[in-house]
């Protein structure tokens, strides 16, 4: 099965984010955005573009699947 890999935990640490205002901003729990990063989570493709627009990114640049 296919292994969900984020970028996200990266692009915080290069905008000094912490995990609860990207929450605040995309408009869900601090929890969602935990399981994300850990790949525990595939999100609805809204919420992907959502962090992607908060970053200035492609979805694509910040998600991939790997097998």
């Amino acid at each position: 099965m296919p292994e969900l890999v984020t970028k996200i935990k990266e692009y915080r640490a290069k905008t000094g984010m912490k995990q609860g205002e990207l929450a605040e901003m995309v408009g869900v729990r601090r929890e969602t955005i935990v399981h994300l990063e850990k790949g525990q989570y595939n999100p609805s493709l809204k919420l992907a573009m959502d962090i992607a627009e908060v970053f200035g990114v492609t979805v694509e640049e910040l998600f991939r699947f790997e097998r």
